[in-house]
């Protein structure tokens, strides 16, 4: 199983060659539309481009075109850094043109045709500021839908091929049990039924366990979460009100896989304990923990307090059927699950992440 494990978290953005050019440029220059002071530079830095290259163009230019090379200032900063610094290029802008270029000039004097041509300089950035800034601000919502999008199609295409995987191994899951059962009541044709009902009960709990892993809505549940209800789903069928079931995991995730594999084994050895570590009606107590050992491994301990190991346990863990299941779980996640007395029974499985 270990082999075949697949990656359960999608792309959280689309791969460049998805994106069109203006996309491009947008997630370029998101940085530094970001940050206030760098954009505002930006756009300072752009009105003084603009302003020297008027003056070297004075000489050449006549007197009608005082504002020529601060409307591209203006759609550059616009575009490139947002509405804002556009904003200060072309405030700074309109001033000196004002000043140097208006007549009369290095003035500010407010003539007829001088307020006019601030009016439609003014009219003009003002309404490419406004195009720019839509036109920016539908190119990033589209561009997250695209995300969205995407993430959702990289998700369903990795849930398929969880789903297939997991159908797979359940079947073989399954025909293993039914196998094991067989042999049990081949020696007593009476346990036939006692199998039958134990194997349908084990399947049961696997489908509600499945139904809880391919939820959509479980998938970024923590884990503690989803084995609390998993436990006392297993509490409510054994009509065992009277125990409790405490959870206690450090947040960490776990792919499909292995929290299909870990909650199986959780249900088998928990299961056990409702059956035979408890006296019918009494109270009692199931801990599960898991805890990070460091270099990506983990252990799971489920504790009771209840009677504790059989003197014969040891020869038990070789012929009885659960025990066989939770050794070969344990050994799917790439450990070892071991058994020991200690005011109780505890099983502990060290495994890799």
């Amino acid at each position: 199983m270990d082999d075949e494990m697949t990656a359960t978290q999608a792309a959280t953005s689309l791969p460049p060659s998805r994106l069109t050019r203006l996309e491009r440029w947008t997630q370029a220059t998101r940085q530094v539309r970001r940050s206030r002071r760098l954009s505002d530079a930006c756009g300072v830095a752009a009105f003084a481009v603009a302003l020297a290259l008027r003056f070297a163009l004075d000489g050449i230019l006549s007197s009608g075109f005082p504002f020529l090379t601060f409307f591209p200032a203006v759609i550059i900063t616009t575009f490139a850094c947002g509405p804002r610094p556009g904003t200060v290029c072309a405030v700074l802008s309109g001033v000196a043109a004002w000043f140097v270029f208006l007549t009369p000039r290095f003035s500010l004097t407010l003539t007829g045709e001088s307020a006019l041509a601030l009016a439609l300089f003014a009219f003009i950035v003002g309404v490419d500021i406004l195009v720019i800034a839509s036109m920016q601000s539908v190119s990033e919502r589209l561009q997250r839908e695209k995300e969205v999008s995407h993430r959702l199609s990289e998700q369903q295409r990795v849930l398929f091929q969880e789903l297939q995987h997991r159908v797979a191994n359940n079947m073989q899951f399954v025909a293993s049990l039914l196998a094991l059962q067989r042999r049990q009541a081949a020696g007593d044709p009476q346990r036939a039924l006692l199998a039958l009902d134990e194997a349908r009960t084990r399947l049961e709990t696997i489908a509600r366990i499945h139904r809880r892993l391919y939820d959509p809505d479980s998938l970024d549940r923590p884990v503690g979460e989803y084995l609390q209800e998993i436990c006392s789903d297993l509490i409510a069928t054994a009509g065992a009100g009277e125990i409790v079931c405490r959870v206690e995991i450090e947040p960490l995730r776990l792919d499909l896989s292995r929290l299909t594999t870990l909650s199986l084994l959780v249900v088998e050895v928990v299961t056990n304990a409702l059956k035979h570590a408890f006296p019918p009606g009494g109270p009692g107590t199931i801990t599960i923990r898991l805890d990070r050992l460091g270099a990506g491994r983990a252990r799971l301990t489920i504790a009771d307090d209840g009677r504790g190991l059989s003197a014969g346990f040891d020869r038990q863990v070789g012929s009885r059927l659960g025990f066989r299941i939770v050794q070969s779980l344990a050994a799917q996640l790439g450990g070892e699950i071991r058994f020991a007395s200690e005011g109780g029974t505890v099983a502990r499985l060290d495994f890799g992440l």
